[in-house]
């Protein structure tokens, strides 16, 4: 298709026996945010940099605009790349550490003055020039580093956990300029993170990965709302996931009840999961409630109250902005829409 910028083809990877990703095929298309998502070794990394060129894959194909470029080296591809270790060098000042790339490429000083400048005032680092990298905070580093990339003008920007060594406050402005910066410049942005926030915050398309394979592809809404398995279920964000019983369409059995829901196309008495958010599950009296059950433990967690409610057998886990007591009963409403119905991994 024509927006699309990279396809990995079939892409298969092992170092020493172990296999860090099987047979992955993903497109990636123009002026796309997307960000590769998962745990500790399930392969995000590795597929970086097979797209940088600094991996070559034991088999499969990686097409750059129809192109193979599977064995393009890292220097002679349309990308950059941003690493959490920023790598700038210590010895030059700010705009050295710029222009670096561009002086290589044999730029003429005047015009690459101009780029420096223009790119410091796009990353909010104006009048830096002079500065010692040395003399900068580490988000004001990490900022260089993304101008040192985007300055050379790449199709794509690849940019593996750049915010990892920042604090929480620091790193959560950033996710906002990251996103500010790519809109801006209309350029793909690939990039990898285990955090979840993260990837919401910032991403057009989520790829969540576990042990090299792919487990669902979507929107940020698409993957946190209507998770494919009890992995992305679990690993995106808090969930509440029991077994339960496919009755028939738009109809479901778990903690010994029968409800409502939206999901169509499962086979009759199939076993499923269920998967439903602790924003979702609402606190009632208990005459009203679905469910009846006891409030076993409450933490405040700054903007709501997180409570475990047993019932059932089932330690069900609630966030609401109201809080209920240790001890007292409560009654457990849900709504259709927020029961998901997933298939079992066995």
């Amino acid at each position: 298709m024509e927006d699309q910028i990279i396809n990995l083809v079939n892409i298969s990877k092992s170092y020493g026996g172990s296999e860090a990703l099987k047979n992955m095929n993903l497109y990636i298309r123009k002026n796309e945010f997307l960000t590769l998502l998962g745990p500790s070794g399930c392969g995000k990394t590795t597929t970086l940099r097979i797209i940088g060129g600094f991996e070559t894959p034991n088999s499969g194909r990686v097409l750059f605009e129809g192109k193979d470029i599977t064995d393009v080296p890292p220097h002679k591809r349309r990308v950059n790349t941003v690493f959490q270790k920023y790598a700038l060098f210590p010895h030059m000042n700010v705009a050295e550490n710029i222009a670096f790339g561009l002086k290589i490429k044999g730029i003429a000083d005047s015009d690459i003055k101009e780029k420096v400048k223009k790119v410091l005032e796009l990353v909010n680092l104006a009048g830096y020039e002079k500065r010692s990298v040395n003399s900068l905070s580490g988000g004001q580093q990490q900022r260089i580093a993304i101008a040192r990339a985007i300055v050379n003008e790449p199709e794509v920007l690849l940019l593996d956990e750049p915010l990892g060594a920042l604090d929480l406050k620091l790193r959560k402005d950033m996710q906002f300029e990251l996103k500010k910066i790519q809109q801006h410049l209309g350029i793909t942005f690939i990039y990898v993170t285990h955090d979840q926030e993260e990837a919401l915050t910032m991403s057009d398309t989520i790829v969540v990965m576990k042990d090299g394979l792919i487990q669902q592809i979507g929107t940020p809404e698409d993957i946190y709302n209507e998770p494919k398995n009890s992995f992305v279920a679990d690993f995106i964000g808090e969930s509440n996931i029991v077994k339960g019983k496919y009755i028939e369409d738009f109809k479901v059995a778990f903690a010994d009840n029968i409800f409502d829901c939206v999901d169509t196309g499962f086979g009759v008495g199939e076993e499923v999961d269920i998967v439903i958010r602790p924003e979702d599950i609402k606190l009632v009296d208990i005459a009203e409630g679905m469910l009846k059950g006891k409030v076993t433990s409450v933490t405040f967690k700054g903007v709501h109250y997180e409570m475990i409610i047993h019932s059932m057998g089932i330690d069900w886990m609630v966030h609401s902005t109201s809080m209920e007591q240790v001890d007292s009963p409560v009654g457990i409403k849900i709504s259709p829409d927020d029961i998901h119905i997933m298939k079992r991994v066995i």
